[in-house]
């Protein structure tokens, strides 16, 4: 695994078991300071002419989430910030310059979980809306507040004209659709609809059926999956995830993808009795594959095995490529980005210190991931493309990556 180099203090993820002592808190102890961000541009194929793009955005989506959390903010604060970052960028398929739908309009999704409060806030098909991941926090922070007037639940989840419409009341400005639509994703649209129109004028019967299966094949591949997300710890140990998505290119309208759905776009969930270690996934891809696995669930699940780098690599493996859910399926496509924390106390000389511990990994079945990420004590964040093995088939192999890093402490 590749380590982080700039953190305070490198070590392996192997050896996490062995660097920490479990004991008692006492009353003078030192606290870990910062947190740590990472982020993706997407699962899919990240063109060698479009790399320094990608890697610039998710260099500032970084910075962006870095510069809450050293001004105290809490994860889910510094998730959405870099969200935001990631949306304004017209080379990403979610808010500015996302896919166009059948009929030439952007709906987007997007959605936002707090490992501390476990509460979760979505939007699907949502026009007019620069930001989808701004109204998903909202949500998530109006949910927080608890039940509305004569007893309602507050909404968790809104779609369409009725997520569009709770936004605005809620102070969120709407942004005409024609605006966020970019020359690329115009072209884009453009073109689908040449090769789509194609199909229909070929013959009738068996033929027809299968070139207009094929072709939809070859508008929905691995090109168009860039859904974009992050994944937070902040300098308490609480995590946040989120993601947000312009979804498939040409796809029906009011089509809602995995980046709207719980458990399947995003998750995050802090330590308690039961589970050992905080967690946090965003995913990519395919959205049908992505629901019909809950794959940010699965992920999260599996982490709290003892070697996260094999038990992601399995959950890939089982939970997805293999998934009994998705056996009709030629190629899986999709994605995600992994963090796991432990917040322990280690014995140096005649104190103890409280820090934590941060595992993160990306795997993808897509042709490549771009990936961002950095810690509060770090100069400036670090970018990698990460690419399949020469000569695998995407959908049906895998590649994993990541590293490790410990946050510093303070007096």
């Amino acid at each position: 695994m590749e380590s982080v180099m700039n953190c305070a203090e490198e070590q392996q993820p192997s050896s996490m078991t062995n660097l920490w002592s479990n004991k008692q808190e006492p009353s003078r102890t030192q606290k870990a300071k910062g947190g740590f961000v990472l982020v993706h541009a997407g699962a899919g194929y990240h063109s060698e002419s479009k790399a320094k793009e990608y890697k610039h955005v998710c260099k500032r989506a970084c910075q962006r989430a870095v510069d809450q959390l050293k001004a105290g903010a809490l994860a889910v604060e510094a998730v959405a910030a870099a969200l935001v970052e990631l949306e304004d960028s017209p080379f990403t398929n979610a808010g500015m310059g996302s896919n166009l739908n059948l009929s030439g309009e952007i709906e987007c999704d997007a959605s936002i979980m707090d490992g501390k409060s476990l509460h979760f806030g979505a939007v699907g098909a949502i026009s007019g809306i620069k930001n989808p991941v701004l109204v998903a926090n909202c949500l998530l922070k109006e949910g927080q507040k608890g039940k509305l007037s004569a007893g309602r639940i507050p909404p968790c989840f809104l779609v369409g004209r009725g997520a569009r419409d709770w936004a605005v009341s809620h102070g969120i400005p709407s942004c005409p659709s024609e605006k966020m639509a970019t020359k690329f994703s115009l072209s884009a649209y453009k073109r689908n609809k040449r090769k789509m129109e194609l199909a229909e004028r070929m013959d009738a019967g068996h033929n027809q059926t299968k070139k207009r299966r094929q072709s939809n094949e070859n508008e929905n591949g691995s090109g168009c999956l860039d859904t974009v997300g992050a994944v937070v710890v902040d300098l308490e140990g609480n995590v946040a995830a989120a993601v947000s998505s312009g979804g498939l290119a040409m796809k029906h309208p009011g089509r809602i993808g995995q980046a709207a759905h719980y458990g399947c776009g995003c998750w995050a969930e802090n330590a308690c009795n039961i589970n050992s270690y905080s967690t946090a996934v965003s995913t990519s891809g395919c959205g049908e594959h992505l629901i019909r696995t809950m794959l940010a669930r699965e992920c999260s699940a599996a982490m709290q095995s003892e070697d996260a780098h094999q038990a992601l690599l399995e959950a890939m493996q089982n939970k997805f490529i293999s998934s009994p859910f998705l056996a009709s399926e030629d190629r899986v496509l999709g994605g995600v980005i992994v963090l796991r924390c432990c917040t322990c106390v280690e014995a140096q000389s005649s104190q103890n210190i409280q820090g934590i511990l941060v595992e993160f990994l990306w795997s993808h079945t897509t042709e490549s991931m771009c990936v961002g990420y950095m810690s509060v004590q770090d100069s400036k964040a670090k970018t990698h493309i990460s690419r399949l093995p020469s000569g695998t088939v995407p959908g049906q192999s895998l590649a994993i990556e990541g590293g490790v890093c410990r946050l510093g402490v303070t007096e």
